[in-house]
């Protein structure tokens, strides 16, 4: 007997909705045809669902994401960095209490607790024919957020490979969801042929047909729900083993328009308004952003990263603020317009000569005209890096809080966790550091405002 099932599969929707309505009436439907054809499926999401940028994900913590997939009946979802590390403990303790599909994360585990109830390093799915599927799920190795969100995180492609070992004599067909990237991806393929399909994420790569890697299958559907991947195996029951295995990939734009899709985003977005439109504070006065230049909320931002972290100076982009802050009445869901990124503040601890060589990289005028995607950044353009309590003056010496500085004296440099990662300054990707989580850059404007404005 040849046997042929369907896998669909989302990756890094980032909570953009645009297409959802019309996907998942798609997938539904394509579904229920293979049903009745006696051919099985499962829905698979890839991590990434959530993203703190968007209003109804913010205003609910998640918990609206999970209620979407669940209406959308996903069968296993494995967890991204912004489900894993862009939420408090609780938050993404509980985030799947009510969920009703499978979350497989191989790599994760409670640092000080016992796991919750819905954290699985794998799970087996079965056929109505009685073929097993072994699915394995991992996400992307931030060892530093995890552990200060007091979870402990493993590096996941040993964690993989030997669970791999350990199903593949007890499942007909083995599949890994991985929120690892495509480089990753490729690595594991190379060292775990066990595997037959790596379903891939976190870097939005896109692969029309899938890329064949050591005879396995790795797939990628881009971000943004922009795509849905649907992948086809045959397997033939007789000799037990898989004879074809074919992905392609759905673009969502082309199918046809769902009735109610933009009443569908209103509602998202109106729902999202009115759970964070309590006043949290009221300022006496406007506050302007500019994109080059210092501002007066920039100003204010700048105090509050000072005080939140005891640092002995600061510096962020002036592309961070969306907008100013109006006078009079603050909600919660004014803050976020403004600062939307799920981006936290982190300490570097380096020299004074190496603090000098950071103001000078941060005069690159080319930076500030830079429409940069990705790191947690959710503006337009990156705009000017501004600096607080450091400069360099005319006899080109170092000034720190207002004095000249010891070149060879340690100093404590606030600034953005997405200026760690070694794009913008590689010297900061091997300090010293401390990541304040789970604090959003809007968290720490509304602790500073509500003490000081109100």
């Amino acid at each position: 007997m040849l046997e042929t099932i369907h896998f669909y599969h989302t990756n890094d929707l980032h909570s953009h909705f645009e297409y959802w309505l019309r996907s998942q009436f798609f997938i539904r439907k394509e579904r229920l045809a293979y049903a009745e054809r006696g051919e099985p499926s499962f829905l698979f999401d890839i991590g990434d669902h959530l993203d703190r940028s968007n209003i109804y994900t913010e205003a609910t913590l998640g918990l609206g994401n999970v209620k979407l997939l669940n209406e959308a009946q996903y069968d296993v979802v494995t967890i991204g960095n912004n489900e894993g590390i862009t939420l408090d403990f609780d938050e993404l303790y509980h985030l799947y209490d009510e969920a009703n599909f499978e979350v497989v994360v191989a790599n994760l585990k409670a640092a000080n607790k016992a796991n919750p109830k819905w954290l699985k390093p794998y799970t087996i799915l079965e056929t109505k024919y009685g073929t097993k599927i072994g699915v394995i799920g991992a996400t992307a190795f931030y060892e530093l957020f995890y552990k200060e969100l007091q979870w402990d995180i493993v590096e996941p492609r040993k964690k993989i490979i030997s669970i791999a070992k350990q199903l593949r004599e007890q499942v007909d067909i083995l599949l890994c969801l991985s929120h690892l990237g495509i480089t990753e991806d490729e690595l594991l393929a190379q060292d775990c042929p066990d595997l037959d399909v790596i379903f891939g994420s976190h870097t939005h790569h896109f692969l029309e047909s899938g890329k064949m890697v050591n005879g396995v299958l790795l797939t990628g559907c881009g971000k943004f729900g922009a795509y849905t991947g649907h992948l086809t195996i045959q397997f033939d029951h007789r000799e037990r083993k898989i004879i074809r295995k074919e992905e392609k990939i759905i673009d969502n734009a082309l199918l046809p328009e769902i009735d109610g899709e933009v009443e569908f985003l209103e509602q998202l977005s109106r729902t999202g308004k009115e759970l964070m439109s309590e006043t949290i504070f009221q300022t006496t006065k406007s506050y302007n952003k500019e994109w080059f230049h210092h501002s007066q909320i920039s100003r204010l931002f700048a105090k509050a990263v000072l005080e939140h972290t005891g640092a002995d100076c600061a510096m962020f982009n002036a592309g961070i603020f969306l907008d100013g802050l109006k006078k009079g009445n603050i909600s919660k869901y004014d803050i976020h317009r403004i600062l939307p990124h799920p981006i936290n503040i982190c300490v570097v601890e380096i020299t004074g000569r190496e603090l000098k060589e950071v103001f000078l990289q941060a005069k690159n005028d080319e930076w500030s005209q830079l429409e940069l995607k990705g790191l947690g950044f959710r503006g337009l353009i990156f705009g000017k890096i501004l600096t607080y309590d450091f400069s360099v003056n005319k006899n080109r010496e170092l000034i720190v809080k207002g004095e000249v500085s010891d070149l060879n004296r340690t100093y404590q440099l606030a600034t953005l966790d997405m200026f760690t990662f070694g794009y913008f300054f590689p010297n900061f990707k091997y300090a010293k550091k401390k990541y304040f989580l789970p604090y959003f850059l809007r968290d720490v404007l509304i602790d500073y405002c509500k003490r000081y404005l109100n």
